[in-house]
């Protein structure tokens, strides 16, 4: 069942086209992730589901009422901001009960919730304190709790996370996955940080320039990208052009001409055409001892190597084909040298056909 419907958004600031016509759906109990570059229409997305800008064209319904002309304290949504935008001079209890004092609830039914939803996110000691006493994490959390104190039909998260260091960036990202999961309600969470996304997401909307480049789950965007943009946003790719050849008569995989070389590619979808892009992933790599006879094994002369703690980072160059740069990833500590050379396998099946033909 479908909490959220945005179909057809358009915003316009000016000559500008923030929004060119934006469409996907959030069901019930989903995490839905809007996910871009800065500028690319995201948090005006948001904005607009929250009710504080007016579409210019489309429609918005939530719980299958159309919002247009409904004021945002109207609307069944509840807000967290990148700001957390608490009251400095209340107190956690008052800061969590902001939107219940709003809606008129009663003093007894006010003080079960904001009990309960303070509870729920570890703040239950913490109430007759002002958020200037309490850490980053801590004041994120009132946010949450005041969100979910008012049962709302959707909480909107506007780059909840940026504020926090690293290490409790990843900690309340997991926090706020949690509580989403245990009480399965519907979010919509706005984020330029990919490996937020990808660890957060039931479904991913990408974005860029006013438009949705692919909607899918984590896995669907990561593995299956549709174009050069999807796959270089969403983690490290090594995008290539091919020209296709014809197909292996023993195997069925495409043959094709590219920067690797002669190269073969296991697809189930047709090139879109006879010149395309291809991908596939720095990890996506077997080594390979020098008389290995494979498919797709290739040598490579490292450029650059970086260590990255539970995986080592190679800028490497095809062997012969000092043009062709590509990344590739290896597990932990790797015994590879710069300026060594080395043989990796990419499997047919590990590369995909972008539907994006080269111009």
């Amino acid at each position: 069942m479908s909490v959220l419907d945005v179909a057809n958004a358009k915003i316009r600031f000016g000559s500008f086209e923030a929004l060119k016509g934006v469409s996907f759906s959030a069901q019930q109990g989903q995490l839905v992730t809007l996910l871009g570059p800065s500028g690319c229409g995201k948090t005006t997305l948001l904005r607009a589901i929250a009710g504080f800008i007016e579409l210019d064209g489309g429609q918005i319904a939530i719980d299958g009422q159309d919002m247009s002309g409904v004021m945002p304290e109207r609307r069944n949504t509840a807000m967290c901001f990148q700001s957390y935008a608490l009251f400095p001079h209340l107190t956690v209890f008052e800061n969590i009960a902001f939107g219940l004092r709003q809606k008129r609830t009663p003093q007894a039914e006010l003080e079960k919730r904001v009990a309960e939803s303070a509870s729920q996110v570890s703040l239950e000691t913490q109430l007759s304190k002002l958020p200037g006493q309490l850490s980053g994490g801590q004041q994120q959390r009132v946010a949450l709790a005041r969100a979910l104190a008012v049962r709302p039909g959707v909480i909107l998260f506007d780059e909840p996370l940026s504020n926090l260091d690293a290490r409790l960036r990843d900690q309340v990202r997991f926090e706020i996955r949690q509580l989403q999961k245990a009480h399965a309600f519907t979010a919509v969470y706005v984020t330029h940080d990919q490996s937020e996304a990808l660890a957060m997401s039931d479904l991913v909307v990408v974005m860029n320039a006013g438009r949705i480049e692919q909607s899918g789950t984590p896995n669907e965007v990561y593995y299956n990208p549709v174009n050069r943009f999807v796959a270089d946003f969403v983690g490290t790719a090594n995008i290539m052009p091919v020209q296709i050849n014809g197909r292996d008569e023993s195997t069925g995989h495409y043959r094709v001409t590219s920067p690797l070389g002669e190269t073969l590619i296991a697809s189930e979808a047709s090139p879109v055409a006879n010149n395309v892009y291809a991908c596939w992933r720095p990890e996506d790599v077997i080594s390979r001892a020098d008389d290995h006879a494979g498919l797709n094994v290739y040598s490579f002369e490292v450029q650059a190597k970086s260590f990255l703690g539970n995986l080592t980072d190679l800028a490497v160059i095809v062997s012969g084909k000092s043009k062709s740069s590509f990344r590739i990833q290896v597990l932990g500590k790797s015994a590879i040298e710069e300026a060594s050379t080395c043989r990796f396998e990419i499997a047919p099946e590990k590369i995909r056909f972008l539907k994006e033909p080269v111009e």
